[in-house]
């Protein structure tokens, strides 16, 4: 709020929280070493599938999770971020370690955790004698900034056409108060084990499938979504309030 000569309060514009939370991310990426890369939405089935590594009967690619584009065969919007991955492997030589933040779309009923649009941000570390605890390293110093440096994490193994060995990556909040980035407000799930996104080592076959040699090029893939991390630095408790125009959701 600003005060005018009149000594009236006039509203000022504000960035949505989506935004602002993008915009830390990628600045704390970008202190680690990391460039930001973009690509289509609108995206064929090789690269958001088949380079992948994610076969024909994947249950990805069933009507009921993908938006496929009836008048653009072999065409669909994208279900990832990770699309973008191939493409920059394609046009670029290791070693480099990028972010992808951007929308995605899922075919799927939309409740308090899930929307048909919603933004994520990937993540791709390429070089020779990348490990695990490159991975491990680079999200703990990551979650740390972002929330606080009480913050935990843990890698269970799980599974992703993708990547091998696979994790799903389980955050918890620790104290809000030794946090300089902001802290999550009460009610936001600090002190309980949040599972936040997957990640794992690069998959030899998608390293084959941009031309590089999987015996030489190693490499860690991890991707969360970014209304989630929204929804717990903020204490936001349905997603679906970032998507509905509500000038009040603006006041964080």
């Amino acid at each position: 709020m600003e005060q005018n000569s009149e000594n009236q309060y006039i509203s000022k514009g504000a960035l949505h929280p989506l935004t602002l939370v993008t915009e830390e991310i990628v600045n704390i990426f970008e202190k680690q070493g990391f460039s930001v890369a973009t690509g289509p939405e609108l995206e064929d089935e090789y690269h958001n599938f088949d380079a992948l590594n994610v076969p024909k009967d994947h249950p990805a690619r069933d009507m009921q999770d993908t938006f496929f584009i009836k008048d653009r065969p072999g065409y669909v919007l994208r279900t990832h971020t990770s699309p973008v991955q191939i493409r920059y492997m394609e046009n670029h030589t290791a070693p480099f370690a990028i972010i992808v933040p951007g929308k995605v779309f899922r075919n799927e009923s939309t409740d308090a955790t899930h929307e048909m649009q919603f933004h994520q941000v990937e993540g791709l570390v390429v070089g020779e004698g990348i490990t695990v605890e490159h991975l491990k390293g680079t999200l703990l110093g990551f979650f740390k900034e972002l929330f606080g440096e009480g913050t935990e994490i843990r890698l269970r193994p799980s599974f992703f056409p993708f990547v091998e060995p696979g994790f799903e990556v389980d955050v918890k909040v620790g104290d809000p108060s030794a946090s300089s980035a902001g802290s999550p407000q009460e009610g936001s799930g600090q002190g309980k084990w949040l599972e936040l996104g997957g990640a794992g080592m690069v998959h030899p076959n998608v390293f084959k499938s941009v031309g590089y040699d999987p015996e030489k090029i190693t490499g860690f893939a991890f991707g969360f979504g970014i209304d989630r991390l929204t929804n717990i630095k903020f204490g936001i408790h349905d997603l679906r309030f970032a998507y509905q125009g509500d000038l009040r959701f603006n006041q964080f």
